[in-house]
């Protein structure tokens, strides 16, 4: 390979540490911009001297980083190659990849060349949590019931996983039930620098858009679609923008009652109204300094919800003590801070002439965070508990939108009467809360609200309190040292006393897996149309996400979620309305049961202990008897198994050559759906369950398969049988040419409304091409590659959009799509398009990125597209058909 020498070995340098010698680039020695850079600008930097071949990573690339401070202000784009460290995998997005590579290796075996060949090169960690659903709570035996539930559920894609753990070097895989992904990034598989053969930063892209939460341990990392992850772990160095980086300040410190969800609430929301996606943001300042890791974790992992690219924390002697608590080796630990010191890479939060230049800089005083939650339907819609009460009422009677239900004055007054397993009978009204749970690794990993949350469970108990049996309590944690410690501390009573026994290890509530509700709740939700509320201490509360029966969500702290829970409702002002009272008759209000900072401090610091993360994370790669005792199939290729609805050979490669094909305008195409703003990968390929009168639904029952036996769109991405059928059928999806929400699609000429899948099957059957027309921000949320393969599958060839959300445009090339954005000022709205007309795309004769192509609509309307591949990358994969076709063809 030409220029395969790196041509800055001149700054190679040895280091002696414990009596052992180390080699390094010692980018500190590349001068005084150095010393101007962002921290979390110097890892990329590290990165493109070291893996600098002038053949993916060019010296342009580093000279580009170099000179950050002055391209990152100029008007072009400036375009970099980046190869991180490692990637990491949740099981939902991890299984499509192993499926990918599986057949990867088929296709290259079809084509003559050699299967072996395709295996991850950087490691690759794939942690499963995202199976486990909430099926039984509140019960001593609920975790148990939940984890056989799971493997029952989940057995053919479980041994899958592990056939890909002995099949593919460089992989590990975490087994169910040993934690959240990000909070065993955090805990255990984080490296913080990586010590052979030469010493250089650990960084990771991931395959979840919350993998940015391990920035708060100093590592940069954020989430990448699962295709592009998949070139990572083959060798390809990600094409990226140089980024603008945001210096956030921190001031002052937390008042007492403040935990760090309040703060990332806070953050979430100023960062949203300032506009930072595509960028990085980086806090500084003495303020940093007064919080823990796990504190900044948190606000790292909130990352997607205020659009940035990463919210980076430069490691600092705090992170040196987290290693030290989580049982890192203490050689380990003395490489990293005499690594990260010699390179200039080591933060004194307290010393502002360590300061960077900042592309601009934001301020906050931690003083001012105060008690808060965010909804009813976005996570940076952040609400004081102050006026939590007035706010939801406004909402109830708010227009349509995500401050707004649109109810009339007579259906305030709505409520509805059922009778629970226990023989009672219970009234619901507007805010009953039907779902509390104490979930995902944003607050989990967090011992302060953990802990925070066990006390005052304990007070409140104390107090004679407790919760309506009919709402569905559950406590996941992130890992099983938080079992360790809230065991050890002597809260976990208490929490089980109020309906908050340990469900499962896992995401669960987070991502949708909150399980069934009773039915009779359900059903008088529904007959009265009532707006009931899930509370949860997680990071995404989307319309339809949580639960189909909670139409209001809000995300809170682990102490707000039991607080709300003992309030049984949303509605209530916490100030001046009691939760309940004590045998005597005298009234317990929040106040009079919520821990202080300090108090919460002395037990942490008592119970949190290195001992437990030793004895936890020891056995961790061992998992359960229940996975010791699965069936692997052996081989470096995979037995595909025709019956299996969970995993299936799909077909991507079917019909691919070694020559690449023509690129070619599209003619003729229908619009199969037209759609607003803030359309996010959960409305257009939704994990949660499989409606019963889905088409999705159909193929299963049509397989043998009884509606209990469905499990989640999440658990059978490996089947892409089931996932194009999946696609687009969020319940709460608006498309504007269905007459109500749901996944329906009006088919043209005919007129007929139909499920969205049958349409596009029924126009492929006519050999019509189709498109979407999309308003602002589509594809946010989760990184989903289903988002953007289940769109190729129903022969959907371009989306043209007001805006993407970054992770998604880069997924919707990696399928070999067309990415169109219209001009500023200009939509399907003032261009008067209403999806019943059939449309040519002109592409360019020489594409190159950053042109404009013309769309023709047969109604006599011509408008201009800005075409969306920002880089040259972009385009080699799009001329490939994608950019697993791509690397088929590259390792031939």
């Amino acid at each position: 390979m030409a220029g395969s020498t790196n041509p800055y070995q001149k700054l190679l340098k040895t280091i002696e540490i414990n009596g052992s010698t180390y080699t390094y680039y010692d980018v500190s020695a590349l001068g005084p911009k150095y010393d101007r850079l962002p921290f979390s600008i110097r890892v990329l930097l590290e990165s493109c001297v070291r893996n600098c071949d002038n053949f993916q990573v060019l010296e342009k690339d580093v000279s580009n980083v170099l000179d950050w401070e002055s391209k990152q202000g100029n008007e072009e784009s400036v375009e970099i190659a980046f190869k991180p460290a490692r990637v990491i995998l949740q099981d939902l997005t991890g299984v499509p990849a192993v499926v990918d590579f599986a057949a990867m290796r088929d296709a290259v075996k079809d084509l003559g060349g050699d299967p072996d060949r395709i295996n991850p090169i950087c490691p690759a960690d794939l942690v499963i949590d995202h199976s486990v659903q909430v099926d039984f709570a509140r019960t001593p035996d609920a975790l148990n019931k939940n984890q056989d539930l799971e493997f029952v559920r989940n057995k053919e894609r479980f041994q899958f996983l592990k056939w890909g753990a002995q099949a593919f070097d460089n992989m590990l895989i975490v087994p169910p039930g040993s934690g959240i992904v990000h909070q065993v990034n955090l805990e255990y598989l984080a490296r913080v620098v990586f010590t052979g053969p030469l010493l250089h930063p650990d960084s990771v892209v991931g395959t979840d858009s919350h993998t940015t939460m391990i920035n708060g341990l100093g590592v940069v990392g954020w989430g990448v679609g699962g295709i592009e992850a998949e070139a990572v772990m083959l060798g390809q160095a990600i094409s990226m923008l140089l980024p603008k980086v945001v210096g956030y300040k921190l001031v002052g410190e937390l008042n007492p009652l403040a935990t760090s969800t309040d703060l990332v609430l806070t953050i979430t929301k100023h960062l949203r109204s300032l506009g930072v996606v595509g960028k990085f943001v980086e806090f500084f300042g003495p303020g940093v300094g007064a919080l823990s890791i796990a504190d900044r974790a948190t606000v790292a992992n909130m990352c997607p919800e205020f659009g940035a690219t990463l919210a980076h924390f430069p490691v600092d002697a705090r992170s040196l003590e987290y290693l030290h608590q989580t049982n890192r080796p203490k050689e380990k630990i003395d490489v990293i801070e005499s690594y990260l010191r010699a390179t200039k890479q080591f933060r004194d939060y307290t010393n502002p002439e360590q300061d960077p230049v900042f592309s601009e800089v934001v301020e906050l005083d931690l003083g001012d965070v105060v008690t808060s939650v965010s909804g009813p339907k976005r996570p940076q819609d952040r609400v004081s508990v102050a006026i939590m009460k007035k706010d939801f009422q406004d909402c109830l009677t708010n227009k349509v939108g995500f401050k707004g239900y649109g109810l009339s004055p007579s259906q305030l007054s709505a409520s509805g009467d059922f009778t629970y397993s226990d023989g009672k009978t219970y009234t619901i009204t507007h805010g009953s809360v039907i779902i509390a749970a104490i979930t995902s690794c944003t607050n989990t990993s967090n011992p302060s609200v953990m802990l925070g949350a066990g006390l005052l469970a304990k007070k409140a108990v104390e107090n004679g309190l407790s919760v309506l049996p009919y709402i569905k309590t559950s406590l996941s944690p992130g890992s099983g040292v938080v079992t360790y410690y809230l065991r050890e501390s002597g809260v976990v009573p208490y929490l089980e006393k109020l309906g908050f026994n340990t469900v499962g290890y896992g995401c669960m509530t987070c991502i949708g897996n909150s399980g069934p509700i009773d039915d009779n709740i359900a059903n008088t939700i529904e007959k009265n149309e009532l707006v009931c509320c899930g509370i949860l201490s997680g990071n995404r509360n989307f319309e339809g996400r949580i639960h189909p029966n909670t139409r209001a969500n809000y995300l809170a702290s682990p102490l707000l979620v039991i607080a709300y829970a003992l309030a049984g409702t949303v509605d209530v002002d916490f100030e001046t309305e009691p939760l309940g009272k004590r045998p005597d008759g005298s009234a317990v209000y929040l106040r009079d049961i919520w821990p202080t900072r300090a108090e919460i401090q002395r037990v942490e610091n008592q119970f949190v202990i290195p001992g437990m993360f030793k004895e936890v994370y020891a056995r961790i790669e061992q998992g359960s008897a229940a996975w010791q005792a699965l069936d692997v199939p052996r081989g470096r290729l995979y037995s595909w198994d025709a019956n299996s609805t969970y995993i299936k050979k799909p077909p991507f490669f079917d019909g691919m050559t070694k020559e690449l094909p023509a690129a070619t305008s599209v003619r003729g195409a229908r619009c199969l759906l037209l759609l607003g703003d803030s359309v996010t990968t959960d409305h257009i390929s939704p994990a949660g369950s499989i409606a019963r009168n889905s088409p999705a639904a159909r193929y299963l029952a049509q397989r043998g398969l009884t509606a209990r036996e469905f499990n989640s769109y999440g658990s059978r991405r490996g089947n892409d049988a089931v996932m194009s059928r999946g696609t687009f059928a969020n319940i709460r999806i608006v498309n504007k040419m269905a007459p109500a929400p749901g996944p329906k699609t009006t088919h043209h000429p005919s007129g007929d409304v139909m499920d969205i899948f049958d349409a596009a099957e029924r126009y492929a059957s006519e050999d019509v091409p189709l498109i979407a027309i999309v308003g602002k921000d589509y594809g946010s949320g989760s990184s989903r590659d289903w988002a953007a393969k289940g769109p190729y599958l129903l022969g959907i060839k371009a989306v043209i959009a007001e805006s993407f959300e970054r992770i998604h445009r880069s997924n919707l090339v990696g399928m070999g799509l067309l990415p169109l954005q219209f001009l500023p000022g200009e939509s399907a709205a003032t261009l008067g398009l209403t999806g019943a007309e059939r449309y040519d795309i002109i592409l360019p004769p020489a594409l190159a990125p950053g042109q404009t192509a013309t769309v023709q609509v047969d109604n006599g309307t011509s408008f201009q597209v800005v075409v969306r591949f920002d880089t040259e990358v972009d385009l080699t994969y799009f001329k490939n058909g994608g950019i697993l076709n791509y690397m088929v063809r590259k390792m031939l």
